[in-house]
């Protein structure tokens, strides 16, 4: 009877449970569902602005006079020059990745992007749908992938009309990639699908130039005729491999744009799930809860009939809590064991830590003598061929008894060895380890550090400018070497940033501003991109080409100057260039 019982109230609690699970997804469902909507009505406006900033910009370029002056004389080649570096500034002003003028019959006169390989001058655009819009009087609007380019983008078009005749496009494209880069933070995965159905943006990188459902051949066919993404065949998502296609499945959108664009999130069932399974373990544990509690009022009333049985149930239980506090004991004093043996574990992956990032430091070091190499050796075989010189020069002297002539030329030999000692023990100097902190005189170091690139920035033709230091000495707390080492690999970026400028002018000063020493590197170079200046002293990032650095200068030199209470920071110069700015607390007596 007892276990019918048992089974019929397990069988309750089982359907109880079950009930609320269901009830409880149904609920999170709805919520998952409401809430990709409310991301979505966040995330749309962004993209709707994005799309709309640059309407008018094609219309109003079309009224520029070197647009209908070379519309109407196409082959005069000044005016194409002039009109290109016209179109260049206003994309650059602009912040927009192409801008180039069309004639009727969809060849471009002239380009933003004129001094580039992939220059769109000459090239015929005729079978883009924006090209064919614009000559029907219309704005033309296409997302495609640049067929010169490789270069995905929202192309805006707009028709130019001369005494009422329609003679030409102007044509602007701007890149949407930076809102898969904003979108790249949430979990569930976003989609911008054309109306065709085809995904051109996502945070899902497996997802793009893919589609919701399968294509027809006639869709198929229109996107090879109009080239919209570079003639690749477009598969459904369905059809990639599971790992690629997880998420692909319910969800919510948004209309964005005026070509029929539509925004979509696919809210995780995950989520939904886990909620649910939450609330049913809550009430599983609540029913538990009950059962114990039933089963502790029949317990009692059970000790109640047995008073006798209860002495003995709870001298057993008294035996019982003493071996288990005993074992808790033991647990508690090995737990502590464990911690100590964690926390000297710690201790020495510290200790390695440090002593990692002081080879690292080195080892930075040394690359930079490696890349010196070249320049030192020019400047180590000067002296040594004047050396040799001079040497077989006194000894012909001698031999025809002239001491005189033969002492000057021992004297040049002299001056000589004495240029090679002074490189080699600047060498040596820098190349050593020191980890102790002393006062350090900052005009010293850059021009100690200055010295070892001489005939670098000799050797490329860049001019290497040192302004006088202030008055007294700047004096800081650190290490020599290690500030050495942070000045040479600014100076040579700097060297790098300025190889292909057409001024060649790298700028050093030191100054003193709310008690620290600022020592300034200008380069007359191109300055900071915007998208590499949040990655600037991040590890291993590096824009220079492969086999040419490995991305760790800056982060080495930014943990240097943080390791002496410092900050090194980067921006662009408002007269052109990039400027990095070292700033050190000043050294004061009695500290």
């Amino acid at each position: 009877m007892r276990r019918r019982t048992t089974f019929a109230a397990l069988l309750c609690a089982g359907a109880i449970v079950a009930l609320v699970f269901l009830l409880a997804a149904q609920r999170a469902g709805v919520d998952n569902h409401a809430q990709g909507q409310r991301q979505l009505q966040l995330l749309a406006p962004d993209l709707e602005s994005a799309l709309e900033k640059f309407e008018t910009l094609p219309f109003v370029v079309g009224f520029q006079a070197d647009v209908a002056q070379l519309l109407t004389h196409p082959g005069d080649a000044q005016l194409v020059n002039h009109l290109n570096r016209t179109l260049q500034t206003i994309a650059r002003h602009a912040k927009v990745s192409h801008l180039y003028l069309l004639d009727r019959d969809g060849n471009t006169l002239a380009a933003s992007n004129w001094q580039d390989k992939l220059s769109f001058v000459g090239k015929n655009f005729a079978y883009r749908p924006y090209f064919r819009d614009a000559m029907h009087g219309q704005p033309g609007r296409f997302y495609a992938i640049g067929n010169s380019t490789g270069e995905a983008g929202y192309f805006i078009a707009q028709p130019v009309n001369l005494a009422g005749a329609l003679m030409g496009v102007v044509v602007l494209k701007i890149s949407l990639a930076e809102f898969e880069t904003s979108w790249s933070s949430s979990d569930a995965p976003i989609a911008l699908a054309d109306q065709s159905g085809v995904v051109f943006l996502s945070n899902r990188a497996a997802w793009k130039y893919h589609s919701l459902q399968a294509l027809t051949p006639a869709t198929q066919q229109q996107l090879v005729s109009t080239q919209q993404y570079a003639g690749q065949p477009i598969a459904p998502i369905a059809s990639l491999a599971p790992p690629q296609r997880d998420g692909f499945g319910p969800h919510v959108s948004q209309p964005v744009g005026r070509l029929g664009w539509q925004l979509m999130m696919f809210p995780a069932p995950g989520r939904a799930l886990r909620n649910a399974a939450l609330w049913a373990l809550a009430t599983a544990l609540a029913l538990a809860c009950l059962a114990v509690t039933a089963l502790a009022l029949n317990q009692r009333r059970l000790r109640l009939e047995e008073r006798s049985s209860a002495r003995v149930a709870l001298q057993r239980a008294a035996e019982d809590l003493d071996l288990q506090l005993a074992a808790r004991t033991g647990e508690l004093r090995l737990t502590n064991q464990d911690l100590e043996r964690k926390y000297a574990k710690l201790q020495e992956t510290e200790h390695l830590l440090r002593s990692t990032q002081n080879e690292l430091i080195q080892a930075g070091k040394l690359a930079m003598l490696g890349q010196m190499a070249a320049g030192v050796t020019h400047e180590l075989n000067q002296p040594l061929a004047a050396i040799r010189a001079f040497a077989d020069n006194a000894r012909t002297f001698l031999e025809r008894g002239q001491p005189d002539q033969a002492s000057s030329n021992l004297g040049h030999i002299s001056d000589a060895s004495a240029r090679m000692g002074a490189i080699i023990g600047q060498l040596k100097g820098f190349a050593r380890k020191s980890e102790s902190v002393a006062t350090v005189d900052v005009a010293r170091s850059i021009a100690a550090s200055a010295f070892l690139l001489d005939s670098e920035f000799r050797r490329h033709g860049v001019t290497l400018t040192i302004a006088p230091a202030p008055g007294a000495p700047v004096l800081v707390a650190g290490d020599a070497v290690r500030i050495e080492q942070v000045l040479i690999n600014l100076l040579r970026n700097a060297l790098d940033a300025v190889e292909s400028s057409a001024t060649r002018m790298v700028a050093v000063s030191l100054a003193r501003a709310d008690g620290a020493a600022l020592v300034c590197i200008r380069d007359s170079g191109a300055g900071i991109p915007q998208q590499v200046a949040a990655h600037l002293f991040e590890p291993f990032f590096t824009t220079k080409p492969s086999g040419k650095g490995l991305g760790l200068g800056l982060a080495i030199s930014s943990s240097i100057v943080q390791a002496m209470n410092g900050q090194l920071t980067a921006h662009n110069h408002v007269d052109g260039g990039a400027e990095f700015v070292v700033r050190l607390p000043l050294h004061h007596e009695g500290e």
